[in-house]
Order: C-alpha cells, then sequence, then structure tokens
C-alpha cells in the first residue's frame, strides 16, 4: 500500500477536499491536446482563453461555470448526406475544464474565425474581514441567563 501525499495533508487546509478532487480530475483529463487552446493576458486584470474550434459552429459549442471550474464543450452534429472519400479534418467531441480562482469572472465570448475566445477578468474583492466575539461562559453567566429566561416566561 502506498501513501499519497497531498499539498492538502496539512491540518490547516479545511475543507479543500473538493478542490483537490477538481485538481485530479483535470490532471487526468489534461493530457488530450484537443482542441489546442492559448491563454494571454490582455490588461492588468484580463485574461482570454483562446481555442482552435475550427469547424465547429456556435451550436455545436457549450460554454458554462459550475463552481469556479470553467467547462468548455464542443460536439459536432455528424452530417448523415455526405459521403467522405478522406475525412482529415477532426470533426469529435471535445471537453476542456479550467479550474477558475475565487474572484476570476467571465466577462464574455466570442467566436470568431475557427477560435473561440473566452474573456475573463480578475475582481479584485473588498475586504469581508468579520470579528468574530468571543463570549466568555462560566456558571455564574450561566445561570443568569436561565433567570432571565425564566422570567420572561413567566410574564407571558
Amino acid at each position: 500500500m502506498t501513501t499519497r501525499l497531498s499539498l492538502f495533508d496539512s491540518p490547516l487546509f479545511l475543507g479543500f477536499d473538493d478542490f483537490e478532487k477538481t485538481i485530479d480530475r483535470l490532471r487526468k483529463n489534461g493530457a488530450d491536446g484537443y482542441p489546442p487552446y492559448n491563454i494571454e493576458q490582455i490588461a492588468d486584470s484580463g485574461l482570454r482563453i483562446t481555442l482552435a474550434v475550427a469547424g465547429f459552429s456556435m451550436d455545436d459549442l457549450d460554454v458554462e461555470i459550475d463552481q469556479n471550474q470553467l467547462c468548455i464543450r464542443g460536439k459536432q452534429k455528424d452530417d448523415k448526406e455526405r459521403i467522405y472519400l478522406h475525412r482529415g479534418i477532426a470533426a469529435r467531441q471535445f471537453q476542456r475544464n479550467f479550474v477558475l480562482a475565487d474572484g476570476i469572472e467571465v466577462t464574455g465570448a466570442d467566436l470568431d474565425n475557427g477560435l473561440l475566445h473566452i474573456n475573463l477578468e480578475r475582481i479584485i474583492p473588498e475586504s469581508n474581514a468579520v470579528k468574530i466575539k468571543i463570549n466568555q461562559k462560566n456558571k455564574k453567566t450561566k445561570e443568569l441567563q436561565a433567570i432571565d429566561v425564566d422570567s420572561t416566561s413567566d410574564e407571558d
């Protein structure tokens, strides 16, 4: 039996199980090189993913985000009426997944000359730090709370 070490094995990382599963899934799916793609920075806070999807129409493509995962699928409808003497242009279906960090939002997608461009923007969130009140519990405090509860219930 081999023990698999993980980036998230530390007890300081709480609730990252799903993230680790996503990384494993992407690692397995990442070996397929179809369709080829580029990722470029287009502004200080902007990114663009470009996939080469020649032969795919807008109806053949689907782009969706689910739990910080951008999923791009392509499936061409098989044209039964065509008779190919040679078929060298790939017409297979594909699925490409990209994990988006918190704060990355998709701002749009365009299909242009066989290239699917997906524009992303990094939104810098405002601080949402929350101060947590620390309550002190002791026997005397519990008794006072019990008296308060009993006295309000007697008045009703």
